[in-house]
């Protein structure tokens, strides 16, 4: 009796420790290539991204969403445009290569451009391989863009989320940083009050009345008063410093005169635009 207690004894402890070292399941999967947002937070080259350094491949949330950090608070860093987020230099097509870490089954691959849906690929509930890659085409746009690539598991409500951020083309610098300063120089008489009207948008027309001598030729710098902003922010428009635009529901103020360009979104060029 005293023996068969003591293999039973023996037993229960050699279970407790299977199960004490049993090694936590592993975690989902990610776009290395190119380089998604939580890839460049995992490779050092984005700074703050907080705990996604060490789980480059577990943004996981509920389908449906169209966001990079899944809705989990804790991948928020991702969503974050005012970070320095590098942009690879591609062409049209470019060709998307997902680790995958944990092979769910799969219902489809989906690729979005703003709230375009670019590309869908469907594995109707297969299971992948430990890489999947999907050739893409980004229908001719220029310039600086992000897509949102989100693979949809077959069996649970979850998907799992990846922005990856894009330089496509010739378009407008990844990091813009132009430099525009106005300056008008009337020519005016003893009898004249010129108005100067200095070429930057209709939305500016500063009046300047200076008295002059017949030998003077003054250099007036017209001075700009911020106004109400002029309507929603639109790539091909031409704003003069001061000017207020809405972006996402976000007011900004121009800092520097310029003519926007897809990429130079307020919150991607701060030399521009500052957030009210």
């Amino acid at each position: 009796m005293r023996r068969i207690i003591t293999l039973l004894s023996a037993a229960v402890v050699t279970a407790a420790t299977v199960v004490f070292v049993a090694p936590a399941a592993s975690a989902h999967g990610y776009i290395s290539s190119p380089p998604s947002r939580q890839a460049m937070c995992a490779e050092g080259r984005v700074s703050n991204c907080g705990d996604i350094i060490w789980e480059p491949q577990s943004v996981e949330g509920p389908k449906g969403l169209r966001n990079c950090s899944g809705g989990d608070s804790r991948w928020a860093p991702l969503d974050d445009e005012r970070k320095a987020w590098p942009a690879t230099s591609v062409g049209d097509t470019v060709t998307f290569k997902w680790l995958i870490e944990a092979r769910h089954a799969t219902s489809t691959w989906e690729y979005y451009v703003g709230g375009t849906r670019i590309a869908l690929f469907d594995d109707r509930g297969r299971q992948p391989g430990s890489t999947v890659s999907h050739t893409v085409s980004l229908g001719g746009r220029t310039g600086r863009i992000k897509v949102l690539a989100i693979w949809n598991i077959a069996d649970t409500e979850n998907a799992f989320y990846n922005c990856v951020d894009l330089q496509v083309g010739n378009g407008p610098d990844p990091t813009p940083t132009p430099t525009v300063t106005p300056t008008q120089t009337p020519t005016v008489t003893p009898t004249q009050t010129p108005t100067v009207t200095p070429t930057l948008t209709p939305t500016v027309t500063p009046t300047v009345t200076p008295t002059v001598t017949p030998t003077q030729t003054p250099t007036q710098t017209p001075t700009l008063t911020p106004t109400s902003p002029v309507g929603n922010w639109a790539a091909g428009t031409a704003y003069t410093a001061g000017a207020q635009v809405l972006y996402s529901g976000v007011t900004y103020r121009c800092l520097q005169a310029h003519t926007a360009l897809p990429g130079w979104e307020p919150p991607n060029v701060p030399a521009l635009w500052q957030r009210l």
